[in-house]
């Protein structure tokens, strides 16, 4: 590949999982930097992962599972929030389209808010009393900041100026960020938010003049014909223009450009004639991947949209989904490594920052786990079910299994933070 060439394939969906095979086979000989494998460790994985989907859904029901993504964060305590939202829209008139354009400039604003707010935030919901910690807290502070207008002036919709005008103050007040209640990252928020704003007006032939998120709705729909789904390249692409420019300056870069969430791999460096960029950087667009999740969702129960290429969006590579094959371990920090990282926190819990060789690391091999654990979470249902059941996709594995499994281990191995094996310095951006 030229240079060009190779820096499109890195903003690929598909360069995700195909760099992330390149590391997965480096661990299975061995020849991993920061962590041991324990390919001996992935059936107990995969058996927790099934004990929890069976303890919360009957074969009958595995169908029913909703993919990974916001929609269902914004319902948290089995608070119908969306529902009752888009009911009130629906009761003054407003139409299915400008419903979704509406969703579309919440999850947008929402996924991008949905980095680690760290053990010790929790929004507190008005209405209900609840408490909720974490990314259902962030999704539901969300929700009400949209509904107040602060990302726009108006209620209900999202446009670059309200978001170029944000201010960290207005942000954590919204966010209930306090000295006391403290969010991770919140002038990193706030800037992003501000960056996505000018993002928006650069592309008025998508956006609008105003710089409306919503308006990629219409903007996709004039790409399928009556009858036909779309191409989610289309979707990945159209993200990756708007939020490339988005995301901090301190990000990798190749060729002279931006590349996003993309990191230089030691082991991929060590083994560029496999590595299909050559590039020894290994991309993730992990939350361009959530927000495609999460959107998707938008067209197909709204729109009734269907989507094809759906296969080439991977597992999340973050703290909860790795978590997991931390806690049930699958991999182990070399003696070294997880050394360096108590040193940095002071802890036993080990800290690096997100663009440590060792952070890379983990999230490759979370990428390639993550397929692993799908094969075989779905040959035991099969045979625990006698074959009543669908397969599950990666995206109801995520919901359901892996995602659900590294909170609660995390819960119960570390009660008082409930946080990651492996922390990680947040700056609000990342994840």
């Amino acid at each position: 590949m030229d240079a060009e060439t190779q820096y499109k394939y890195l903003l690929s969906l598909e360069s995700v999982r195909s760099s992330a095979k390149c590391a997965y086979k480096a661990a299975q000989l061995n020849k991993l930097r920061s962590f041991d494998f324990h390919p001996d460790r992935l059936d107990e994985a995969a058996e927790h992962v099934c004990s929890l989907i069976m303890r919360d859904f009957s074969p009958e029901q595995f169908k029913t599972i909703p993919p990974h993504g916001r929609w269902q964060h914004f319902e948290t305590k089995d608070v119908p929030r969306l529902e009752e939202l888009l009911q009130e829209w629906r009761n003054a008139g407003t139409d299915d389209l400008e419903c979704s354009r509406r969703l579309v400039d919440l999850f947008l604003v929402s996924v991008l808010l949905d980095a680690g707010a760290g053990d010790l935030w929790k929004f507190t919901e008005k209405s209900t009393g609840l408490e909720i910690e974490r990314s259902e807290g962030l999704a539901v502070a969300s929700l009400y900041a949209f509904k107040d207008g602060v990302f726009s002036k108006s209620s209900n919709e999202v446009n670059a100026l309200g978001l170029k005008t944000l201010t960290a103050e207005s942000l954590g007040s919204a966010m209930q960020s306090s000295v006391d209640n403290p969010i991770l990252g919140l002038a990193g928020r706030a800037e992003l938010l501000q960056r996505l704003g000018s993002s928006l007006l650069a592309l008025p032939e998508i956006f609008g003049e105003t710089g409306r998120p919503g308006n990629m709705v219409d903007f996709l729909l004039l790409s399928k014909s009556r009858d036909n789904p779309i191409d989610l390249k289309n979707l990945w692409d159209l993200l990756q223009q708007l939020l490339i420019p988005t995301w901090p300056t301190n990000r990798t870069t190749y060729n002279a450009k931006p590349i996003g969430d993309a990191w230089p791999l030691q082991i991929l460096h060590e083994q560029r004639e496999h590595d299909p960029s050559g590039t020894g950087i290994q991309p993730f667009h992990k939350l361009t991947q959530w927000l495609t999740y999460s959107l998707l969702v938008i067209f197909e129960r709204l729109l009734d949209i269907k989507w094809i290429g759906t296969e080439h969006l991977t597992g999340l590579p973050e703290y909860r989904n790795g978590g997991l094959f931390v806690d049930m371990g699958v991999l182990t920090l070399r003696a070294e490594v997880l050394d360096r990282g108590r040193a940095a926190s002071g802890t036993n819990v080990p800290l690096f920052d997100p663009t440590d060789d060792v952070i890379v690391e983990w999230r490759t091999l979370t990428v390639s786990l993550l397929d692993v654990t799908l094969e075989l979470v779905n040959r035991k249902l099969a045979e625990k079910t006698g074959e009543v059941a669908e397969p599950l996709t990666l995206a109801q594995l995520l919901e359901a299994g892996t995602w659900k499994a590294g909170r609660e281990l995390a819960a119960k191995y570390r009660p008082q933070s409930k946080g990651s094996p492996i922390e990680i310095q947040s700056d609000g951006t990342l994840f």
